[in-house]
């Protein structure tokens, strides 16, 4: 009989009664079993935290600390619920189709409830510093909720996020990208916070819509103009961002499992 064999990395499962968003949110946990409350570790958070799993993230944590390459870290995934294009988006501002009406209900809970939560349940009074990721609107959430509240977040991961998010539909002849994408809106009307870094990664085949017509699909191009915001507003393309585009990369937890690695040694190496 093979002995069994501990990670060094463990998973814990928790459940958090939402005031705010109204239901119970399941929420998992990743530490490293020799964590000490005096290390200060680093806290990332993930939304659609259901799709870990998928993603590998147990097995890519043990890896990285066993390996030495991950510095003192906390991992915490946020499962969506069924309000998920609700719950996600641009606080205070939904889309055209009121998607996005319950996001700023979801900054609260992020805030008022899980992050206090957490502290309690695994016993760290104070993180070193926290970060935020997600994928697709989720990547869209965290990096509304993170540029919000630049003195609560050093980082943000933004995979194939949703930043076409806009308050018009893009048939309406009124419509224009620099005047109508929310997000790009909210950075040209935010404030410089030197300490921000940005990872955004996209994928060649993350669609096909190209609604200009100049051969550029449009996640890339969402992209690629909110990164042109952010050099605007004073950050650096070279020290301040990092853009990972994956040849033949789609829209899928696949290929965002692919860019996970990427993202946590550009976060959290050492």
């Amino acid at each position: 009989m093979c002995p069994e064999i501990t990670l060094p990395i463990e998973k814990l499962h928790f459940e958090i009664r939402s005031e705010h968003l109204g239901r119970k949110v399941k929420v998992d946990a990743w530490r490293p079993r020799s964590l000490s409350p005096e290390s200060y570790p680093s806290l990332l958070l993930i939304n659609d935290g259901q799709d870990m799993e998928k993603v590998g993230l147990t097995n890519m944590l043990a890896t990285m600390e066993k390996t030495g390459h991950l510095r003192p870290l906390v991992c915490v995934g946020i499962h969506a619920g069924e309000d998920r294009r609700l719950e996600y988006g641009t606080a205070g501002i939904p889309d055209y189709m009121d998607r996005g009406n319950k996001a700023d209900l979801y900054t609260f809970f992020i805030f008022e409830e899980l992050l206090p939560f957490i502290r309690k349940k695994l016993g760290i009074a104070e993180f070193g510093e926290k970060a935020f990721a997600g994928f697709s609107l989720g990547g869209l959430s965290a990096l509304d909720i993170v540029w919000a509240h630049p003195h609560e977040f050093t980082k943000v991961g933004v995979f194939s996020g949703s930043l076409w998010w806009r308050n018009i539909d893009q048939d309406d002849p009124e419509y224009d990208d620099d005047k109508h994408r929310i997000i790009h809106q909210q950075v040209r009307k935010g404030n410089y916070a030197p300490w921000l870094k940005f990872f955004f990664m996209t994928g060649t085949l993350d669609e096909t819509n190209d609604r200009n017509n100049n051969g550029i699909i449009d996640s890339i191009e969402d992209t690629m103009g909110l990164m042109d915001e952010l050099v605007a507003k004073g950050y650096s393309r070279d020290n301040d961002m990092v853009y990972l585009e994956l040849a033949d990369g789609r829209h899928d937890v696949a290929t965002w499992a692919k860019a996970m690695p990427d993202f946590l040694k550009w976060a959290f190496g050492k």
